[in-house]
């Protein structure tokens, strides 16, 4: 059997290694893994793939439909709401694992595409999906990403390797490129938390985009201090940051479901950066990105509106006055879904027993 996973952007790969970890494992399948790529990848990455045997090649956006016809697999799985799907599907299988959880209307509008299956992270979301798209196959399989910090614990970062005192309660800065509250963090920030480890992991497209060289320089000064480590381009992973932290600290970001799966407290910050053509009447354009889910954000954890109550609200949340337990549960049965370490198999499971 010959499966390809499509990762038109490298912050998809987390959601896959899992199930690539998973397909490894079993025994009796003669198996084929192939990762593509629409632009090379850090060095890193493709020595760790290679050291599984699975194969990787960088094919332009363009060229991939040709790529996947020559190839003949029996699986493409997805990222994103790919268009190929259409030209794909008469051939071989499709599916979708989408590189998040929300909340904006793309999680949803996503199932629009031409993708022949969707493995869907809890029953309450895949009845949802279903009634919007019932010409559509869902699976309820968990959240692949999540699953090598249930079963491996040795996943977490080395604080000393990273210049950072273990003894230290450890912050999670891991912000979003837009709308990002970024460049309304102060200039100095850190010094403000000099009693904590801070693990900066801004979005992969703060890292590469042109349009986003002002928060890279600001990143970059904040890598400065001596209780901060940011994270590395080729560190596409959140989840060894995550699996280390304390506490996380975001904007309105679909991590956020992520990390309170792991029954850990998060700050959801409001004093974001705008462009004009968001700000005052014109608000409805970032309101039509949304989802209903955006409601949740007000009750999995403390939310703030300006960087000055910040401090006071980490100390609340580490010491354990502000609470949010009994709501992360909940938000994470319904978004989340089962939280076993097992999600990555029931994909594989599928995926062997449904050859093209």
């Amino acid at each position: 059997m010959k499966i390809y996973f499509d990762v038109a952007y490298l912050y998809y790969l987390p959601h896959f290694e899992p199930v690539i970890d998973a397909l490894l494992e079993q025994t009796g399948t003669k198996l084929e893994l192939g990762v593509v790529f629409t632009s090379p990848p850090p060095k890193p990455i493709i020595e760790s793939l290679q050291s599984k045997n699975v194969t990787s090649n960088v094919i332009e956006s363009d060229e991939r439909l040709n790529f996947y016809q020559q190839q003949k697999p029996d699986w493409v799985i997805f990222g994103h709401a790919a268009e190929i799907a259409e030209a794909l599907n008469s051939q071989c299988n499709t599916a979708l694992i989408l590189h998040g959880l929300g909340p904006k209307s793309t999680y949803y509008n996503a199932s629009s595409a031409p993708i022949q299956y969707r493995f869907v992270e809890s029953d309450v979301r895949k009845e949802r999906l279903q009634a919007l798209h019932p010409d559509k196959t869902f699976i309820s399989t968990g959240y692949t990403k999540l699953d090598p910090i249930v079963n491996n614990n040795a996943i977490k970062l080395d604080l000393e390797s990273l210049g950072l005192d273990p003894n230290k309660p450890t912050l999670l800065y891991s912000p979003t490129f837009y709308p990002s509250t970024i460049e309304n963090f102060p200039k100095d920030w850190p010094q403000d938390f000099s009693d904590y480890n801070i693990l900066v992991k801004p979005h992969y497209l703060s890292l590469i985009k042109s349009a986003y060289k002002k928060q890279r320089q600001l990143l970059t000064h904040w890598a400065s201090f001596d209780n901060v480590y940011l994270a590395d381009v080729s560190e596409q992973s959140l989840v060894p940051f995550m699996a280390t932290a304390d506490l996380m600290i975001s904007e309105t970001s679909s991590a956020l479901f992520e990390f309170i799966a792991l029954d850990k407290p998060v700050i959801i910050c409001h004093f974001l950066k705008l462009r004009w053509g968001y700000r005052g009447i014109l608000k409805f354009r970032l309101n039509k990105r949304l989802s209903d889910d955006y409601q949740l954000f007000q009750s999995m954890g403390s939310n703030i509106g300006r960087y000055s109550e910040l401090k006071d609200t980490v100390k609340q949340n580490l010491n354990g006055s502000s609470n949010y337990a009994e709501a992360r549960h909940s938000i994470t049965k319904q978004v989340v879904g089962n939280v076993d370490g097992q999600s990555s198999q029931r994909v594989a499971d599928f995926l062997l027993s449904n050859p093209a």
